[in-house]
């Protein structure tokens, strides 16, 4: 199997994701739809642990044989990177590649609300990107990134699993460490990057404790701090955090949050209906007095009703912003309901 020659039909084909399943042809995801390869007979065992191989080496190989799982990036010189994934199923290497652009797009083009673009002016806090895999977070974040390695001269830091864009210096001094080659976990790096003088630090992922703890202390002594949870909304993404303490700190983890948390932008992606492609709906919670009371009197069940009455100061609840974007004809009514938080509001709200 020539992987070169594959992934670079997939750039040519805009799909989103490449699936290397032994016993299947090759997979390409194209606006969301999996089809099979044309002319690519199944995938061997002895493919997949070549790929693999070839992309990362012996030593991590041997790594992956002893976790079973491995994230790593990947290039077609000169086309576009990739996210990857190789992992164990029924006791054989299956990889996914997830399609990275070389590009940046700039903050403006990805149909997101006015308010993330004032976002990046914020000079300290914590900002949290989420949504479901697949949901542009990372996206997001790298053109937010981006945005003010154009207007700022800042020092930034990213942790990342794997990196995926490629960010760029411009006015910004950027540093971007790799889980695994550069950093041996996300609490490790956060901790040394704020003995480096970081005035941005970016985490791929609080997905534990300790990386939790580290982003919000980071952002309680004066940083600025961007990450990503696999949360759907605002509220979700608080408990969440939350949640993840002892009962015996929760108390004072909702007040650090109260005063570090600056917004949450929860996106999911729909296929478009007016031309191929995908946009986002995005639900959006700018923490003022009211968000950051809730938090720390422990009334997260109440920042809906803020979201939906501040709308503002920039805030946008998900169905908002999903009958925006049938309104203005780019999706259609069955996406629309599909991904609504209250179908049955919105259905009657779409049919006024």
């Amino acid at each position: 199997m020539d992987l070169q020659q594959l992934l670079t039909q997939a750039l040519d084909n805009n799909a989103s994701d490449v699936h290397l399943v032994v016993g299947l042809p090759p997979l390409f995801r194209i606006h969301t739809v999996l089809e099979p390869v044309a002319g690519q007979g199944p995938v061997t065992k002895e493919d997949t642990e070549a790929c693999v191989k070839n992309m990362v080496g012996q030593k991590r190989f041997d790594t992956l044989l002893e976790r079973r799982d491995l994230d790593f990036s990947s290039h077609v010189a000169g086309r576009g990177r990739f996210r990857v994934n190789a992992h164990f199923q029924r006791d054989s290497i299956a990889i996914a590649f997830r399609s990275i652009s070389s590009q940046v797009p700039a903050l403006d083009t990805l149909n997101l609300p006015p308010v993330v673009r004032q976002l990046v002016d914020l000079p300290r806090g914590l900002i949290l990107v989420t949504g479901e895999t697949g949901a542009g977070k990372s996206t997001t974040l790298a053109s937010m990134i981006e945005e003010i390695n154009h207007r700022y001269r800042y020092h930034v830091i990213t942790v990342e699993d794997p990196i995926e864009y490629l960010l760029k210096w411009d006015k910004c001094v950027i540093e971007q460490r790799e889980l695994g080659n550069d950093v041996p976990s996300f609490s490790s790096g956060l901790r040394h990057a704020l003995r480096q003088d970081p005035d941005i630090i970016l985490v791929g992922e609080m997905r534990d404790l300790a990386t939790t703890s580290a982003a919000i202390t980071a952002a309680e002594t004066g940083h600025l701090v961007l990450s990503t949870l696999h949360t759907q909304n605002a509220s979700q993404t608080v408990d969440r955090i939350i949640d993840i303490y002892p009962p015996e700190q929760q108390i004072q983890i909702r007040s650090m949050l109260a005063n570090t948390l600056q917004a949450v932008i929860s996106q999911c992606l729909f296929k478009r209906s007016d031309r191929p492609g995908m946009v986002p709906a995005c639900e959006i919670m700018v923490c003022n007095s009211a968000v950051r009371n809730c938090i720390r009197e422990n009334r997260v069940h109440e920042i809906p009703n803020i979201i939906e009455t501040s709308r503002g100061l920039g805030m946008c609840s998900l169905d908002e912003s999903i009958k925006t974007l049938y309104l203005n004809g780019q999706i259609s009514r069955d996406q629309a309901l599909s991904q609504a938080v209250r179908p049955d509001m919105l259905n009657q709200a779409l049919s006024a």
